[in-house]
């Protein structure tokens, strides 16, 4: 885990272009899957079973290639694990892998995870739309999924809301949660991430925008509640169909930390320490750090104490050291570090995450606002996954 600080030192004060691996800097060209620049993720390029498969997908409606974008993106070994919601008819599969080593290399196809049949609509076994994935250090990655689809279409429900949990060292579903006595139909259920205690034992955290509240499944106990946030967190949102993001930072003690908490367009950021809501409790225990200065979009965190983020419309990304000293509050712009600046194509970034080794930290970009207007045309969206890259020195 020492690469983690190591990484975040070199963020902070690079100076010149460089990919961030471990407590080293790695010029684009060497081996491995960070010698690439970037990989490009398109519907366009979809891994099929066969010709017939892809033939009756596009007859029926079911594959629109310029319906389908990556929005999450987790790295484990040579793979990438991506999200592809349903927001629109047409999407085949909402979490499948690419591998990062291909012949392929720089446009790799997208490969249904673990399988098809996993991610058949209207089957009440598979996969609905995935919202969010999070892979955990023991490999195990969490989905979450809504059971709506076509959510920016005509809303359909298929199921109700799930978790399941992906071994991708077998690629094998070794658990699955219905939270349905979790949540009512007014719920929007947005970002999940994954903790442990320090006796080993998991926790997984969802955030429920429209409820003001986070869920806590304690997996091993089959154990879950909901923990409703203070009314003060949304008293200055002015969303109609708000986003609550959540940040898992990690303690220096084994199972320590905090969920760090804000609505999109909430004005402040808000902390809850792991051990308060595992035990449910909320009251007197949900930190207000301080005013936003601008809405920020929560992309992230470097697997510690580093969380990443963008302001709303913009490209620039920043690092937010949450354990970094200093005269009582570790929250405000002076503590923020430009880590890379927006390019010129239009390009916003959805997510940052490390691989599961700590070496490399990764950002996924594409130009999602086209997306959602309907205007990325035939082609579909632009989307590039690619190791972070520091660009403050230039």
């Amino acid at each position: 885990m020492s690469g983690f600080h190591a990484m975040t030192t070199l963020l902070t004060v690079a100076a010149a272009t460089v990919l961030l691996s471990g407590g080293r800097c790695e010029v684009a060209g060497t081996d491995g899957p960070a010698a690439v620049a970037s990989y490009s993720l398109s519907g366009q390029n979809i891994e099929w079973p066969c010709t017939s498969t892809k033939s009756v997908y596009l007859d029926s409606g079911l594959y629109v290639a310029k319906n389908v974008i990556v929005t999450r993106a987790q790295v484990w070994g040579n793979r990438a694990f991506v999200l592809t919601s349903r927001f629109r008819s047409g999407v085949p599969f909402t979490v499948s892998t690419v591998r990062l080593e291909c012949e392929h290399r720089c446009w790799p196809v997208l490969s249904p995870y673990p399988c098809w049949a996993l991610h058949d609509e209207g089957d009440p076994n598979a996969i609905q739309n995935a919202v969010d994935i999070y892979l955990d250090p023991t490999g195990l990655l969490w989905v979450l999924d809504s059971g709506l689809v076509n959510t920016v279409q005509q809303p359909v429900r298929r199921s109700q809301p799930r978790i399941f949990a992906i071994d991708v060292k077998t690629d094998k579903v070794v658990k699955q949660f219905d939270l349905s006595g979790l949540v009512c139909s007014a719920s929007r259920l947005n970002y999940i991430t994954a903790d442990y205690g320090d006796d080993g034992k998991a926790f997984v955290y969802v955030s429920d925008a429209a409820t003001r509240a986070v869920i806590v499944w304690e997996v091993e106990a089959n154990r879950s509640f909901r923990v409703v946030l203070p009314k003060a967190i949304t008293h200055d949102c002015t969303g109609r169909r708000d986003v609550l993001y959540i940040a898992l930072a990690k303690g220096p003690a084994a199972g320590s930390g905090s969920l760090y908490l804000t609505y999109l367009t909430s004005n402040r950021m808000y902390r809850i320490d792991t051990c308060n809501l595992r035990r449910g409790c909320s009251e007197g225990t949900v930190a207000d750090l301080g005013p936003k200065p601008e809405k920020m979009v929560i992309l992230g965190t470097d697997g510690r104490t580093t969380l990443y983020f963008r302001y709303r419309g913009q490209g620039d990304v920043y690092a937010w050291d949450t354990d970094r000293p200093g005269d009582g509050t570790s929250f405000g712009s002076d503590r923020f570090t430009l880590v890379r600046k927006a390019d010129d194509c239009g390009r916003l970034a959805t997510h940052v995450a490390p691989d599961n080794q700590g070496g490399v930290l990764w950002i996924l970009e594409s130009n999602f606002p086209d997306y959602i207007s309907g205007a990325v045309g035939c082609l579909g969206a632009n989307v590039r996954l690619q190791p972070l890259v520091a660009q403050c020195g230039k």
